[in-house]
């Protein structure tokens, strides 16, 4: 049988996220209470019949390649299956342990690929919340015959200049790529999901890693040479929801959304499961003069205070008469009596003080809570 091998790429520094990533490999960041981004593009393989992971990691990443040797959680322990963590190798002539661009991610891990004999290869983006079948996605670049096939999303056109757009003819075939155009001509965003057939696609980055000018990049390089070759790259349009969590404000949007009803995501869906690793901890205790109006309460966490809005992870405690209100509070937060948070993200494990007053109703932007605030002594 055919076989689909996946490569993501988990290597991102994410200084968006300031102070959450100054340690942490930003697909190791915690998401919806009990996850990590990370956790999504690999149950996404999980679920997708794909046994073979391999996961490129490059800064801040000795929690994220713990976390990721762990195969066994999302179900890829059986043999011949796996998550497999792929550093950069440490290069003599220059001296660099980093990947230079997405391609030459790839490059380097040519022998692992080669060890798995792959007829197709799927590169993702660990840093992306959603869900999404591949195997979909692998039938629809076979009834299409193409050299590669890219999953796009619709954008506002207004926000498209963000994106590298596809520019595509009537049946979804790609005519042109522009990297972040200033006046975009469609608003189909890619979501950096490639498939290619491998061997074609080996070839291509052998001759990339001996170019001097090249960027060594998907979208840069290897994409538009693909093009200008007249190779057949289609589009592949997904539908749902998909996040890309780069900054404070939309990581802050990303885990809001859980608290919608109608939120496309759902992480309640028993056909297609997020997979985590599991917490040994007791269950939420809500005090007899807590007051909880909509919010997302996670195992382990104690609240005696008001809880409006908010989404509280694993082990969060709430004094009484604090107050967090449009907030997310990451694992191992306290809140003491009488503070208040309002529209912050607080990290994980970070204090804040009695009658501490974090974040307001009126700011612009989320309040990213990142060291601890005293409060009255």
């Amino acid at each position: 049988m055919k076989h689909m091998l996946a490569m993501i790429l988990a290597g991102g520094r994410g200084t968006r996220l300031h102070d959450l990533t100054n340690k942490v490999a930003k697909p190791a960041v915690s998401y919806g209470g009990k996850y990590r981004i990370i956790d999504f593009p690999i149950s996404n393989c999980a679920n997708s019949g794909i046994d073979v992971v391999g996961v490129l990691t490059q800064y801040e990443s000795i929690l994220l390649n713990s976390y990721v040797a762990a195969g066994g959680r999302w179900g890829l322990d059986a043999k011949d299956s796996g998550v497999f963590v792929l550093p950069p190798r440490e290069k003599a002539d220059a001296n660099l342990d980093v990947y230079r661009g997405t391609a030459d991610a790839i490059s380097q891990n040519i022998d692992f690929i080669d060890a798995h004999s792959p007829d197709y290869i799927l590169i993702l983006s660990g840093d992306h919340i959603y869900k999404m079948n591949y195997a979909k996605m692998l039938e629809y670049h076979k009834s299409c015959s193409a050299d590669a096939t890219i999953a796009v999303l619709e954008v506002p056109l207004k926000e498209a200049s963000r994106f590298g757009i596809m520019n595509t003819d009537e049946n979804d075939r790609i005519v042109e790529f522009e990297e972040k155009p200033a006046e975009p001509k469609s608003n189909l965003a890619s979501m950096g999901i490639y498939i290619f057939e491998w061997k074609p696609l080996r070839k291509m980055l052998l001759a990339d890693m001996k170019n001097p000018d090249s960027n060594h990049d998907f979208g840069k390089d290897i994409i538009p040479a693909m093009l200008e070759d007249n190779k057949s790259l289609y589009a592949y349009r997904f539908k749902g929801y998909w996040k890309d969590v780069g900054t404070i404000d939309s990581l802050w949007e990303a885990n809001m959304d859980l608290l919608n009803h109608n939120n496309e995501l759902d992480l309640n869906d028993p056909t297609w499961k997020i997979y985590t690793q599991d917490m040994t901890t007791l269950p939420q205790y809500i005090g007899p003069d807590a007051v909880i109006n909509r919010a997302f309460i996670n195992q382990g966490c104690i609240i005696d205070g008001e809880v409006k809005n908010s989404v509280l992870f694993t082990g969060v405690k709430v004094g009484s008469g604090a107050k967090v209100i449009d907030s997310v509070l990451m694992p191992g937060t306290v809140v003491e009596s009488g503070a208040t948070v309002t529209r912050a993200l607080v990290a994980d494990g970070v204090k804040i003080g009695k009658q501490a007053v974090v974040g307001s109703a009126d700011s612009e932007n989320i309040e990213l809570v990142a060291k601890r605030v005293k409060g009255v002594e």
